[in-house]
C-alpha cells in the first residue's frame, strides 16, 4: 500500500485535521442554532405575565401541579424498584436467563409507550387480568385511567432502565474494595454502605434528573391513561393548545415553563455531580458479592426479581395474546386478499421517517465524536457535547412547538412536516446513539494511534483497519436503536402529522380512543415485530463478514470484543 506508507508523496483521504473537526462542528452548532431558534419563536409569541399573574390561571396552575407531582411520584417509585432490583442482579450473576432479562429491561430504551400502553390495558384495565384478581380476591377498586395508570406506565418503562444504569455503576465499584468487604464478611446492609453506595451516590443525581424529565416530558402515555382535564400535563396541553384551541400564545407559555422546570434540574444535577454515565453499557460484569450467597438471601433475591419480571412480561405477554389473532384480520380485512391500505402506508410512513431519523442520528454522533477526539481545545468539546445533549434538557415537544410557531408560515403541505419531524426524532435519538459509540470510538489505544501515525495510517485509512472493525457492531447497534425511537415515537409526530395519514403510533391511538382493543393490540403486535425485524436485519448487518484463515490468522487483524 504505497498510499498508505508514504504520506507525503500520496496523501491519504480526508486526512487533514479539518476534515475531523470542521463537520462536527458544523453540527453542534447547528443543533445550537436550531435549539436556540425555537426557544427564540417561544419567547417572541409569548407574552411573559408576572409570576402572581402566572399562578393565579386556574388552568395553568393545575396543570403544573399534576405534571410536577406525576413526575416526582414517578421517578421516586421507579428508582424505590431500581435500587434493589439492581443490587440483585449484582449479587446473582449467574443465573439462567440473566443476559435476557438485561436485554428485556434495556428494551424500555425503545419500546413504543403507545405500544406498551395498550399491554398495559389488557393487564390493568377494566377487563384486565390484575384488575379482575384485584376485585374479586382483594376487594380492590383499581382504575388504570388517571394518575394511577400514569404512575404504573411511568414505572414501567423507567424502573428497568435506572435498575441498569445502577447496575451498571455497582459493577464498576473498585475490585478492592469488593474484596476487602468479602474478607470482612460484610453484610447486606454494610456492604451496601461500604461498596455499592459509593458507586452509585455518583450516577445517582444525573439519574434522578433524567426519569424526571422523562415522566416530567411524558406524552403518550398521559394522552391515552390521562382520563379527563384533571390529570393533563404541560405536554399534552400544549398539544391541545396547538391543536384544538389555536392558541399559539398559551402553547408558547406553557412550553416555556417547561423548560424553565427542566432547565433548572439539570443545571441542579449538573451541580450535584452530573455524570455521562446515563446509558446502559451492554457488557455484563461477572462478580458476585458474599452478601446474597446464603440459600435465605437467594430465595427472597429469586422472589423480589420474579415479581419484577412478571411486572415487565405481563403488558407484552398481554400484547402478543390480544394481537396474534387478530393480526390476519388486521393486514387482510373481511377475508379479502388485498394487504389492508391503512396499516400498510402507515407502515411506509413510519419507516419513511425512522430510517432517516436513524441515519441522521448515527451520522451526527460519528462526526460530533470524531471532531471531540480531534481537538484539543476543551471548549469546543464541551460545545459538542452540549449540543449533542441538548434535547435531554430541552424536551422535543418544546422544541417541535418552537419551530412549529418559527416555520408556520411556510409548512404547507404534510411532506415538508414530516421532514421536520424526521429532524426532530434525529435530535431526540443523539444523546442516545452518542452514549453508545462513545466508548467503541475511544477504545483505540495511544500506542496503536501513535504507531498508525508513524506508518502514514491516517484519514480514511485509518477508518478503514483500524476504527471499523471495532465500531461495525456498535454502529449497527446504534442505528437500531436511533431507528426504533423514532420508529415509536408518537409526542411529535402528533403535532406535526395529520390524523388522515397517521403512522403506526398514531394509527394505535385512534383504535384505542376508538375502543377497537383488538385492532389496537394487532397494530401494537406489528409494531413490536417490525422493530424486531429492524434489530435483527442491523445485528446482521453488524456481522462482519467471515475472513479466509490468512485474515483470521493476521496479527494485524483488528477484531471486536464479543460482548455487544
Amino acid at each position: 500500500m504505497p498510499s498508505v506508507m508514504n504520506p507525503k508523496r500520496h496523501p491519504a483521504p480526508f486526512s487533514r485535521p479539518a476534515w475531523q473537526l470542521w463537520p462536527g462542528l458544523a453540527i453542534a452548532g447547528a443543533l445550537i442554532v436550531l435549539t436556540v431558534a425555537g426557544l427564540g419563536a417561544l419567547i417572541w409569541e409569548t407574552s411573559l405575565p408576572s409570576g402572581s399573574e402566572l399562578w393565579q390561571n386556574r388552568y395553568l396552575r393545575t396543570v403544573i401541579t399534576f405534571t410536577a407531582w406525576q413526575a416526582f411520584l414517578s421517578a421516586v417509585l421507579s428508582l424505590l424498584v431500581a435500587v434493589p432490583v439492581a443490587r440483585i442482579l449484582a449479587r446473582q450473576p449467574s443465573f439462567p436467563g440473566r443476559s435476557v432479562l438485561l436485554r428485556l429491561m434495556e428494551l424500555s430504551l425503545v419500546l413504543p409507550s403507545i405500544v406498551a400502553v395498550s399491554g398495559l390495558i389488557s393487564v390493568y384495565g377494566r377487563q384486565g387480568w390484575f384488575t379482575g384478581l384485584a376485585n374479586d380476591w382483594l376487594g380492590v377498586s383499581w382504575n388504570v385511567y388517571g394518575i394511577n395508570g400514569i404512575v404504573l406506565a411511568h414505572v414501567f418503562f423507567n424502573a428497568p432502565l435506572a435498575a441498569r444504569i445502577l447496575l451498571q455503576a455497582i459493577e464498576s465499584a473498585p475490585a478492592s474494595q469488593r474484596r476487602v468487604a468479602a474478607q470482612l464478611g460484610l453484610g447486606r446492609w454494610w456492604y451496601w454502605r461500604a461498596v455499592e453506595w459509593p458507586a452509585v451516590k455518583t450516577v445517582m443525581p444525573g439519574l434522578a434528573a433524567l426519569v424526571f424529565t422523562l415522566c416530567f416530558t411524558s406524552f403518550a402515555i398521559v394522552m391515552t391513561l390521562g382520563g379527563g382535564p384533571a390529570a393533563t400535563t404541560i405536554e399534552v396541553a400544549i398539544y391541545q393548545s396547538l391543536r384544538f384551541e389555536f392558541d399559539a400564545g398559551q402553547a408558547a407559555l406553557l412550553a416555556m415553563v417547561q423548560l424553565v422546570i427542566c432547565g433548572s434540574l439539570w443545571w441542579m444535577a449538573a451541580r450535584h455531580g452530573l455524570t455521562a454515565s446515563l446509558l446502559p453499557d451492554r457488557r455484563v460484569a461477572s462478580h458476585r458479592s458474599k452478601a446474597g450467597s446464603s440459600l435465605k438471601a437467594r430465595l427472597a433475591d429469586s422472589a423480589v426479581l420474579g415479581c419484577f419480571v412478571l411486572f415487565l412480561i405481563m403488558p407484552l405477554a398481554a400484547i402478543l395474546l390480544r394481537g396474534l389473532p387478530g393480526m390476519g384480520s388486521a393486514f387482510f380485512p373481511e377475508g379479502s386478499f388485498t394487504v389492508n391500505p391503512a396499516l400498510l402506508d402507515a407502515t411506509l410512513r413510519s419507516l419513511a421517517i425512522a430510517l432517516p431519523a436513524g441515519l441522521m442520528s448515527v451520522s451526527a454522533a460519528l462526526l460530533i465524536l470524531a471532531c471531540g477526539t480531534t481537538t484539543s481545545w476543551p471548549a469546543v468539546t464541551r460545545l459538542t457535547g452540549v449540543a449533542a445533549y441538548l434535547t435531554l434538557m430541552v424536551p422535543p415537544l418544546v422544541l417541535g412547538t418552537g419551530l412549529f410557531l418559527l416555520f408556520r408560515p411556510s409548512l404547507g403541505s404534510s411532506s415538508q412536516g414530516l421532514i421536520l419531524v424526521t429532524l426532530i426524532n434525529a435530535m431526540m435519538a443523539l444523546p442516545f446513539v452518542l452514549q453508545m459509540l462513545k466508548g467503541p470510538m475511544g477504545s483505540l489505544d495511544s500506542a496503536s494511534r501513535q504507531q498508525a501515525d508513524q506508518l502514514g495510517v491516517l484519514g480514511w485509512y485509518r477508518w478503514r483497519w483500524l476504527h471499523w472493525p471495532r465500531l461495525r457492531r456498535p454502529l449497527a447497534l446504534a442505528m437500531a436503536y436511533g431507528t426504533g425511537l423514532s420508529l415509536g415515537d408518537f409526542g411529535v409526530i402528533a403535532l406535526f402529522g395529520t390524523p388522515g395519514q397517521p403512522t403506526l403510533p398514531v394509527l394505535l391511538y385512534q383504535q384505542l380512543g376508538s375502543y377497537r382493543i383488538d385492532a389496537a393490540a394487532a397494530t401494537g403486535l406489528w409494531l413490536v415485530l417490525l422493530l424486531l425485524a429492524l434489530f435483527s436485519l442491523f445485528n446482521r448487518l453488524g456481522i462482519p463478514a467471515r475472513r479466509s484463515n490468512h485474515a483470521a490468522n493476521s496479527p494485524n487483524t483488528v477484531t471486536e470484543p464479543e460482548h455487544a
